[in-house]
């Protein structure tokens, strides 16, 4: 137990900045479904090029000299704009592209669309850089390296603190945004009803457009931070995140802003400290290589007893 309770607040430290990306990365499934009443399963990949994105403009900055001279909170904005940008743009691109021509189809038509995007995204990054560097991954570099010794079980490197920090940052500007400001009443009157909407005025294509910037610009502010975190990167870290966060997205409650970071949140924590209860109680019997069925397990149950998510509300059908 004394061992147990002197890695627990390191696990807890790791799960909570995990938890900030998969929250950042469900806003974007949550936003886009709140509107659309769409799965985006190439918001994974949306993800994964703000990853790129960002990263490739730090090791641009690094090229010139600028990294070394700079502060590296002001090169980690430059790098997060960088990936919003990129990733928001690629959003509006998808949308334009992939979904509108086919926004009245069935539901299935859009959810093989969202599949093809994905593949095709995971494939053209992987081209592009394979004939650009030779290579289809990144190592980012470090900007943060100090690390904060609080305890002998817990020393808190202070990337991850800055990682909480930026995301704790544009997860409540985001939240603003979307409850206070003329776009985002817009985009909440369209999640609601868009015929009517339209009828008062609201240019619903435009709405939807800005809705999938947003979410991407999010999802790839939350690539640009995992690449700060965990160095890393390839053309294919958003596949299990990506479902990761959708999971976070339901386990909050589908279409709830506050429901995907209290969702996100959760699920990081319980996967990082979970799986170390876990294997201190079956003797090393389960291990780190069984977090993923944890937080699906979480889910079912969550699921089985809240089918609405922790925060999702019943949606009952209109007579």
């Amino acid at each position: 137990m004394e061992q147990l309770l002197h890695i627990l607040p390191q696990s807890l430290l790791d799960g909570l900045t995990l938890g900030f990306v998969y929250a950042m990365v469900a806003l974007g499934y949550t936003m886009i479904y709140g509107v659309m009443e769409l799965i985006n399963f190439a918001h994974s990949e949306v993800f994964m090029v703000g990853a790129f994105a960002g990263t490739e403009m730090l090791l641009f900055l690094q090229s010139r000299g600028y990294l070394g001279t700079m502060p590296a909170p002001v090169a980690l904005i430059v790098a997060l704009m960088a990936g919003i940008l990129m990733s928001g743009t690629l959003g509006v691109l998808i949308e334009r592209i992939a979904y509108r021509p086919i926004r009245y189809a069935p539901r299935l038509v859009p959810f093989i669309s969202a599949i093809g995007v994905s593949f095709f995204l995971q494939d053209a990054v992987r081209l592009i850089e394979g004939l650009w560097k030779n290579a289809f991954y990144l190592t980012a570099p470090s900007l943060f390296t100090s690390v904060i010794t609080i305890t002998p079980g817990l020393r808190v490197p202070a990337k991850s603190l800055i990682v909480i920090l930026a995301a704790l940052i544009m997860m409540l500007a985001l939240n603003i945004f979307v409850t206070r400001s003329k776009w985002g009443k817009a985009i909440r009157a369209v999640a609601q009803d868009k015929e009517t909407a339209s009828l008062m005025s609201i240019n619903v294509n435009s709405v939807i457009a800005l809705t999938f910037f947003v979410g991407g610009g999010m999802g790839g502010a939350a690539g640009t931070l995992f690449a700060t975190q965990y160095s890393l990167i390839d053309p294919y870290i958003g596949f299990i995140l990506g479902i990761k966060a959708f999971t976070a997205a339901v386990l909050g409650g589908i279409g709830s802003i506050p429901g995907a970071m209290v969702g996100g949140l959760l699920l990081g924590i319980l996967e990082s400290t979970g799986i170390v209860i876990l294997g201190f109680a079956t003797h090393g019997a389960i291990g780190i290589e069984y977090k993923d069925v944890l937080a699906f397990v979480i889910l079912i149950i969550i699921l089985i007893f809240k089918p609405g998510g922790i925060l999702g509300e019943e949606v009952r059908e209109k007579v």
